[in-house]
């Protein structure tokens, strides 16, 4: 089977903990969780992982003899409430907290946005890595060697999403030197700061959880992920379909950051941009954050550790990218801003509204010379990840 020679050789031959010959069923979701998927029992009987492995190791309890000592059940992970969702709400509450404080501070809103993507990237670090070396005094090199393909395919992906959009936000906000002007509104409410933690800072912090759920679960409760898991023989379909979306999406969103910088230093351009990739949507930045994190439940089910409450992370990037903080908040302050300001931009603004979707491209931009160019680029992803898994 094509997934079996994905996973199987990559677990079998490369890992320390997992022994050639434990799997001897093909498919990437056997390779891993072999005595789940050979009879799809509804869960693990005990013992049914008695070798070693990185699974043993951090959740080695819930497999071993009722009669033997269980561990601490003081760390961060699937110990305490199955999925870890409550000790990852902890992190990001906290987080939220600290950056109300700095950002209150300095009287810019814009800090939250920093917080944004560094904070989830931080908390999939901590989950896969961190947790395990705190609690379960596994080394990080180790707790990294114990991860599958899949695992540390995901938490590169989610990091390299992580540092490029917190980088962007940093770059941006110390150019501008002041807060991000979709926040003037805000600001101008004298009691603003006073109900801020709860009604801005605090609210992001329940949405980076539950966005991060597809990179927090597969670490936190990695033998509950295999459980349920809907099984599929086609993980190398959906495996290929993951990193698919992942570059073409990464490459869109990068691509449109770039572009709009670009447009901004040009002292000879006028309007608002509409070229590159900008002729694809209205905000071709957010579809693509929206293809990334599409892909990581994808690459779980090829996998075989997709729980279904990790689909929910997707679902509430996209309901915020569309309706909370994303495209709709831009586009309400632009058109406030540019009727005020720049008559000019407001026309270009409401044509580009006809002509252009917001989101989703039209049919016809299939056609467009950067759309085939941004899925060519998801293309060669899936090529170069073929060429490059053996060195992960």
């Amino acid at each position: 089977m094509a997934e079996q020679d994905i996973y199987g050789g990559k677990l079998a031959n490369h890992s320390p903990s997992l022994p050639k010959g434990t799997f001897t069923r093909s498919g990437a979701e056997q390779d891993i969780y072999a005595n789940k998927l050979a009879g799809h029992t509804p869960s693990l009987p005990h013992g049914a992982f008695t070798g070693s492995g990185a699974e043993q190791d951090v959740y080695g309890s819930k497999f071993a003899d009722p009669s033997l000592p269980r561990p601490s059940l003081a760390g961060s992970g699937a110990e305490q409430d199955i999925y870890g969702i409550l000790p990852s709400f902890s992190l990001h509450a906290g987080l939220s907290a600290v950056a109300y404080g700095v950002s209150r501070y300095a009287d810019r809103i814009e800090g939250k946005d920093v917080l944004w993507a560094s904070g989830m990237t931080l908390n999939a670090w901590w989950s896969a890595i961190g947790s395990k070396y705190v609690y379960d005094n596994v080394a990080p090199l180790d707790a990294w060697n114990g991860l599958g393909y899949s695992q540390k395919l995901l938490l590169a992906g989610v990091t390299a999403w992580g540092v490029r959009l917190t980088s962007r936000v940093v770059s941006r906000s110390l150019k501008r030197g002041k807060d991000d002007p979709r926040y003037d509104v805000k600001r101008k409410d004298p009691g603003f700061w006073n109900k801020a933690l709860f009604t801005t800072f605090l609210p992001e912090a329940v949405a980076q959880t539950i966005i991060s759920l597809p990179f927090t679960i597969p670490f936190r409760a990695v033998a509950e992920s295999a459980v349920a898991s809907p099984f599929t023989s086609n993980g190398f379909v959906f495996h290929s379909l993951a990193v698919f979306l992942f570059t073409t999406g990464f490459t869109l969103e990068t691509l449109a950051d770039a572009q709009l910088e670009s447009f901004k230093k040009d002292g000879t351009a006028q309007g608002i941009n509409r070229g590159g990739v900008w002729s694809i949507v209205r905000h071709p930045n957010y579809l693509g954050d929206a293809l990334i994190h599409a892909s990581f439940p994808i690459l779980l089910l090829g996998a075989g550790i997709l729980h279904p409450i990790a689909a929910l992370g997707p679902i509430a990037n996209y309901v915020f990218l569309r309706y909370i903080g994303g495209d709709r908040e831009n586009e309400e302050s632009q058109a406030e801003r540019y009727s005020k300001h720049d008559a000019v931009k407001a026309q270009e603004l409401e044509e580009y509204r006809q002509q252009k979707n917001s989101f989703w491209p039209k049919l016809e931009e299939f056609r467009n010379s950067w759309t085939l160019g941004v899925l060519g680029a998801g293309v060669a992803g899936v090529i170069l990840e073929r060429g490059l898994r053996n060195t992960i």
